[in-house]
């Protein structure tokens, strides 16, 4: 592994993985592309400063959330009688969350992740709105037959 750092003195030159796995960065990984760097394939780059991560995390996050809108308007707008639709969108919009809480905050500004989650809250307020009247129309639905 290469390290190109301006703050180190081998500058340049092979590294140990293992110190490069220790610092703290943004893995940007590709499967099919290597870079050629003296004689060696480079297949993964660690970019630690976050002014240069902040496009390409922007990016990969912004298209990520792309296709959950979509998933998720798709899911919404579809009527579904037993309310597992909104499970799968209440737990999709969880699941984003939680991977830009441990992956991506530090790499993304704040008005970004204050946009993505205003939309998501809404979308997630909507998904929860519905499950409940679901659940109360099928918890009036087993009272009327109880009665009768």
């Amino acid at each position: 592994m290469y390290s190109v750092l301006d703050k180190y003195v081998n500058k340049g030159k092979m590294i140990d993985k293992t110190e490069i796995i220790d610092l703290d960065g943004f893995l940007m990984s590709s499967r099919n592309k290597a870079f050629k760097i003296g004689g060696s394939e480079i297949r993964q780059i660690k970019v630690m400063d976050k002014e240069l991560a902040n496009p390409l995390v922007s990016k990969q996050v912004f298209k990520h959330y792309e296709r959950l809108l979509a998933i998720l308007t798709e899911l919404l707008v579809d009527d579904d009688d037993s309310g597992d639709n909104y499970r799968e969108a209440l737990n999709q919009i969880e699941k984003f969350r939680l991977e830009i809480k441990n992956k991506y905050r530090k790499y993304l500004k704040q008005k970004e992740l204050e946009m993505m989650s205003k939309q998501l809250v809404a979308l997630q307020g909507e998904a929860r709105s519905r499950l409940m009247e679901i659940q109360r129309s099928y918890e009036e639905s087993r009272t009327s037959h109880r009665s009768k």
